[in-house]
């Protein structure tokens, strides 16, 4: 039979609430869910041990060689470990065996058999039944059930801890609410002037201790705890650590980019039909990975993802949160934005900078972009450094050299693109390259065109139009589309890509190339 059915159908108590209570009154610390589930799956085996051990303290093992006597309670090994009660005794009778005795044994099922005992020459004497496992006892251990069924213990344990009023979360840990020490307004202040001093953080709880002058002399678990809880509660404080690390920011100095998206990275809802897409556009649409479009994230946390930068993010300073990358930059238990450090892969210089996973970006990248001359359209390589705390941020640079790429300009009241030399050091997508010369005049027509409301079909078809004009054959790529789009309405290729099927005026040459319908 399968030991510790319990554990896959976890289930909580009320008695199980209070002795984890109990164990942190004891310890007098805070502790994380998975160490109170835990010491929960312990207990469990204890008391499983301790109801096995009452129910088989009067069962005897059946062997032939031992004695027993009426009422006797004994299990029987061979037999898928039946268990039944002595009935009754009498002398044997095999004169080949020489002297012994037979019990008849009633068993639970009211079916009754009779045993010879007091039989030394036997051959089951020499088994090793007697040392067999009694049924229920063959236990894994709590770390092994935890390995197997931790998760679900877990989220079940959460789950009832959040319930229980007495008992405060913070960053994942469980405290009593009566033992908690006070963290007053008088304490909040001064890790006010402290992070202001350091111009907002972020910083460590126990760094904001050793500023204040902490709170007394409890453990420093004790403290960082009391102090997290108290600075949650205050509205002027933002805890931006990753999981398993407490970070402590203020809000009115974030930059305003991590509590509200940049406009220009606003995505513009719109509904299509997925169906138009075919394979290859899928292929592609993947191939892109906008952190909008619906694409699979990889099934493993990767080292390392590239990306193309786009023009919204290439103008915002930001990375795009794609599925890549959200496997690699860090996550959160519930706070919405992140603060991390990225490396420049190029020079070693580092930026501060914020994962706002809600809205799919990482901000603070503008300083590196202008640095290095980085166009739309530009390779990026993001990887974890070596000491782990860190992500680098690369590019296959090379000595800057003339390249023609498509300019957008604007004039009279429309945008056009035009090919044109450019000094660039860096690898880039040929498909998705732009540059851009004076932005005031370009954001002029790219707010005009938002105003009269223009539907994507025309903005598609327009597109299309203009940028055909600079290829010798008289189309556009797919991806020539989408990141020219992006100038106008923050979209993932998806409805780019079906707004080019759909359109009348258009026609697809191969290859994910498009140019306007011959009549």
């Amino acid at each position: 039979m399968p030991s510790q059915p319990w554990a896959k159908d976890f289930s909580v108590t009320d008695e199980d609430l209070d002795y984890l209570s109990g164990i942190l009154l004891e310890k007098e610390i805070p502790l994380k869910t998975d160490d109170l589930a835990l010491a929960l799956v312990e207990r469990r085996l204890e008391q499983e041990a301790t109801a096995l051990a009452r129910q088989f303290a009067d069962v005897r093992v059946y062997r032939p060689a031992d004695s027993f006597a009426p009422d006797m309670l004994v299990m029987f090994p061979r037999l898928e470990f039946a268990m039944g009660r002595v009935e009754s005794i009498r002398r044997g009778n095999n004169a080949a065996l020489g002297e012994f005795d037979v019990m008849r044994v009633v068993f639970d099922d009211e079916q009754s058999r009779d045993f010879a005992f007091n039989l030394p020459s036997h051959k089951l004497n020499d088994s090793d039944d007697a040392a067999a496992p009694l049924p229920g006892t063959e236990v894994r251990t709590a770390a092994e059930i935890m390995a197997e069924e931790g998760a679900a213990v877990v989220h079940e344990l959460e789950a009832n801890l959040r319930a229980a009023d007495e008992l405060v979360s913070v960053t994942g840990r469980w405290f009593p609410r009566s033992l908690m020490l006070d963290a007053n307004i008088g304490h909040l202040n001064l890790a006010e002037a402290v992070l202001d001093i350091n111009g907002g953080g972020p910083m460590t709880v126990q760094e904001l201790l050793n500023e204040i002058g902490g709170l007394g002399n409890a453990p420093a678990s004790l403290q960082q705890f009391s102090l997290n809880y108290a600075l949650s509660l205050d509205n002027r404080f933002d805890e931006v650590g990753p999981v398993d690390t407490v970070l402590w920011y203020l809000k009115r100095q974030e930059p305003p980019e991590v509590q509200t998206p940049p406009a220009i990275l606003r995505v513009s809802p719109l509904s299509y039909d997925r169906d138009l897409l075919n394979a290859d556009m899928m292929a592609l649409e993947a191939e892109i990975d906008d952190e909008w479009s619906e694409v699979d994230s990889p099934a493993e946390n990767p080292d390392s993802a590239t990306l193309i930068l786009n023009y919204p993010h290439r103008r915002a300073g930001t990375l795009p949160l794609n599925a890549r990358l959200q496997r690699i930059f860090p996550t959160a238990r519930r706070t919405p934005r992140i603060f991390v450090t990225l490396v420049d892969g190029q020079d070693g210089e580092e930026y501060p900078c914020w994962v706002v996973r809600e809205h799919r970006y990482v901000f603070g990248l503008s300083t590196l972009f202008r640095k290095h001359k980085l166009p739309v359209g530009a390779i990026i390589h993001v990887r974890r450094s070596p000491d782990g705390g860190k992500l680098v941020v690369g590019f296959n640079a090379h000595k800057p050299r003339t390249e023609y790429v498509p300019l957008v300009t604007a004039r009279d009241n429309r945008i056009i693109f035009a090919y044109d030399r450019r000094s660039i050091g860096a690898e880039y997508d040929d498909l998705m390259v732009l540059g851009v010369d004076d932005l005031t005049a370009v954001d002029a027509v790219v707010a005009e065109v938002q105003r009269s409301r223009r539907s994507l079909q025309q903005i598609v078809r327009d597109l299309v139009t203009e940028l055909s004009r600079t290829s010798p054959q008289g189309t556009v790529h797919a991806k020539t589309v989408y990141s020219a789009a992006n100038l106008f309405r923050r979209l993932p290729p998806g409805p780019v890509f079906a707004a080019l099927v759909d359109s009348a005026e258009l026609e697809n040459v191969g290859s994910n190339y498009w140019r306007l319908r011959t009549i």
